[in-house]
């Protein structure tokens, strides 16, 4: 079985470099472009069903994958929003770090909150045994990966997409897919 995590496309707030978290935050122009070249990619394979974050540039990278692939369900999954940053929240990623280097950042969602919320809602996607799509978040996606496959992730770019395969001894490898 395979998962293909995609990290939704860019946004202002991307292009800023802003902390942007639960903020509702829709796509810009390249980050529409970026979603229609993962969909380009995409379509290359066979897949059942799309799962994406409700926030609006997750919700429109799926569509427009969506619109791409025939036949395919898209879903959306609260669980798959991206993590409260808190008081980081619209504040620029240099300054949240120089102020919080250790990234707790106040009134936060902890992050082993975020890594069990996205492991359960990957294993609730991968229950229905067929190949599957899932948008969602940087954070979420980067933490996910690293926890399931027990090796670390570098950081996954608006539009790129990632790939996690069970081997026969449902062991799960991932690796990012490029043009």
């Amino acid at each position: 079985m395979t998962v293909a995590l995609v990290r939704h496309g860019r946004t202002a707030w991307n292009l800023a470099r802003l902390m942007q978290g639960r903020s509702d935050v829709p796509l810009d122009a390249h980050g529409r472009a970026q979603a229609s070249a993962a969909a380009d990619l995409l379509s290359r394979a066979q897949w059942h069903r799309i799962v994406s974050s409700p926030l609006a540039r997750a919700s429109e990278t799926a569509e427009l994958i969506a619109d791409r692939l025939d036949g395919v369900d898209l879903v959306r999954d609260e669980r798959f929003v991206e993590r409260d940053y808190g008081e980081a929240e619209g504040m620029p990623v240099c300054e949240a770090h120089e102020r919080w280097p250790d990234a707790d950042y106040p009134d936060a969602e902890p992050m082993g909150r975020v890594i069990r919320r996205a492991i359960r809602a990957l294993a609730d996607a991968e229950r229905g045994g067929a190949d599957c799509i899932i948008v969602s978040h940087g954070t979420l996606l980067r933490a996910a990966v690293e926890e399931l496959t027990g090796s670390p992730c570098p950081r996954i770019l608006n539009g790129q997409v990632v790939l996690l395969e069970r081997d026969a001894a449902r062991r799960l490898t991932g690796r990012i897919l490029s043009e």
